[in-house]
């Protein structure tokens, strides 16, 4: 299988995007912020026929609406935090826009450039060019150093803002930086599954990883892994396969790992996974 110059470029840039998308989707759990990745696969998609229909590279559309946005939702959030009825009136907004841009891209492309828009909604992880597998490797490996640095932080702002805020953290100016890392994390993952599926890979690794670890940071590094699990055997699916889409097959595993989590684990309680205020109070007794 590694024989073939595309199953190498699919894992070459596959690897870090699920890595990025495992520690950013365990963050978006714990702050509550799901519905946020779901809304910016719609902003993906959005971005690249804005791009498409005025004749530029889809992934100009794709970074720019990404991280434009997600930055609007922070903005317009309680401590760069947005809720559920701003990213309900951002998700209207953006599937409006969708839809005059594809309407545009229709009227004023061809029916052969209409591909483009097909691997924005269902991925291309198997038809990616050096160029690009190396530049998605590379800002998803961005993503991953920033995210980790300010993890402790983010961590103690996710769990318990107000005494976050309390002891002088920049929980605003965290919120905002994050949901730019969450934008940039969707651009590049919408390469490997596509818009319509990304949710599934931010979220489903995430969530196994969330029932099986009390633990803040075994979470963070155990979505990763499960992210990266589901991705290799994503692929190694859909190469035994050849009718499986690669998409599919990835977010299909990521799905049965959560089932499995689900069915074998019970929920814990909020208050039982880490208690940021009584770890800052014993730190200043110590």
């Amino acid at each position: 299988m590694l024989s073939h110059s595309f199953i190498r470029l699919a894992l070459l840039a596959g690897t870090p995007i699920a890595i990025a998308s495992g520690l950013v989707g365990y963050a978006l759990v714990l702050r509550s912020q799901v519905f946020a990745g779901d809304a910016l696969s719609h902003v993906a998609f959005t971005g690249a026929l804005a791009a498409a229909a005025a004749g530029v590279d889809v992934r100009v559309g794709l970074f720019a609406g990404a991280v434009v946005v997600s930055a609007g939702m922070g903005a317009l959030g309680p401590r760069a935090r947005a809720d559920d009825v701003v990213i309900g009136a951002v998700f209207a907004w953006i599937l409006g826009l969708g839809a005059l841009f594809l309407s545009l891209f229709t009227m004023t492309r061809s029916g052969g450039n209409g591909v483009g828009g097909v691997r924005v909604l269902f991925g291309s992880i198997f038809g990616l060019s050096p160029g690009e597998a190396t530049l998605a490797a590379i800002v998803a490996a961005a993503v991953v150093v920033v995210l980790l640095l300010i993890a402790r932080p983010l961590l103690f702002a996710s769990l318990d803002g107000g005494v976050a805020e309390a002891l002088g953290l920049p929980v605003r100016a965290l919120g905002l930086l994050f949901l730019c890392l969450v934008g940039l994390t969707a651009a590049e993952a919408t390469q490997a599954v596509g818009a319509l599926l990304l949710l599934g890979l931010l979220a489903a690794p995430a969530g196994a990883a969330n029932r099986l670890t009390a633990s803040p940071y075994r979470g963070l590094a155990l979505s990763a892994g499960l992210a990266a699990a589901s991705l290799w055997l994503g692929i190694v699916l859909a190469y035994a396969i050849p009718s499986l889409p690669p998409s599919s097959a990835i977010i299909g595993v990521a799905t049965l790992i959560y089932a499995v989590a689900a069915a074998t684990t019970r929920r814990r309680p909020a208050a039982v996974r880490w208690s940021p205020s009584r770890s800052a109070a014993g730190n200043r007794d110590r």
